[in-house]
């Protein structure tokens, strides 16, 4: 990525020795306080810069360094919340490698700076990476099939004030159809197949990313553009995804 350029400025004498305005720093993303005093700039700034050689998308890269990812695990897990590896969250449940939320969601913006409307998540977890596309979009509805991670999920992005950002507890497989069409769909769980309810929402020029199966019946990262044409489909690399399940679990 090239180094902007930042031109000089002159300023009239007479406002030599007046202090300037300041630009406010980018606001940062936290989640619930894990009870741990963790400083966590400096660690996730060398992930961010470990994430930069394989992601182009600046605002992704943005939108991930404002999101702590500490205070979306448990506590006993905070040192390891900047290492590139999904952690336990509980229920059976992982949260994402750090690599592969920002794979994602770059597929998914496909070169635009932000989403122009309204994005689903299949699979809300602790909540980090609706916390991550939040900063992306002006609103995103996130489904998850646990009652337990819908709570902790809603906790987390409550904490974080991020009102853009809804959590349902529903049957994920189904989508979210009381406010489709989406521009974007994303799924953190992978089937044998793309659900016909995902597609039957993505609205006309949108784009999903989800891990399913290939042709060899191995996961892997399927992106599916929906185009006046048909559906575009296009198989990438190998991923390792929860499995994908129907139903509810109170």
């Amino acid at each position: 990525m090239s180094k902007p350029s930042f031109p000089v400025t002159l300023f009239p004498r007479a406002l030599l020795g007046t202090a300037m305005p300041r630009k406010a720093p980018p606001k940062v993303v936290r989640g619930v306080d894990t009870g741990v005093g963790l400083d966590s700039s400096r660690v996730r700034e060398r992930l961010i810069e470990k994430l930069a050689k394989e992601i182009n998308s600046t605002a992704v890269l943005e939108a991930m360094r404002r999101v702590e990812r500490h205070r979306f695990v448990d506590s006993a897990l905070v040192t390891q919340a900047y290492e590139d590896t999904a952690l336990p969250i509980g229920f059976g449940q992982t949260i994402s490698k750090p690599n592969v939320v920002a794979r994602m969601i770059e597929l998914l913006l496909n070169g635009q700076p932000r989403f122009s409307g309204k994005v689903l998540e299949i699979g809300s977890g602790c909540g980090y990476q609706a916390a991550v596309l939040g900063q992306l979009a002006r609103h995103v509805f996130s489904m998850e099939r646990i009652e337990g991670l819908v709570l902790k999920a809603r906790a987390n992005l409550k904490a974080c004030e991020l009102t853009n950002v809804q959590v349902k507890f529903g049957d994920g497989m189904l989508g979210f159809p009381d406010v489709a069409p989406y521009v974007a769909i994303i799924a953190a769980a992978g089937g044998e197949a793309i659900p016909h309810a995902w597609l039957d929402q993505l609205a006309m020029g949108g784009r999903l990313v989800a891990p399913s199966w290939a042709d060899n019946k191995q996961q892997a990262l399927i992106v599916i553009d929906k185009t006046p044409h048909g559906l575009m489909r296009q198989v990438l690399e190998p991923v390792q995804f929860v499995p994908l399940k129907s139903g509810i679990l109170a």
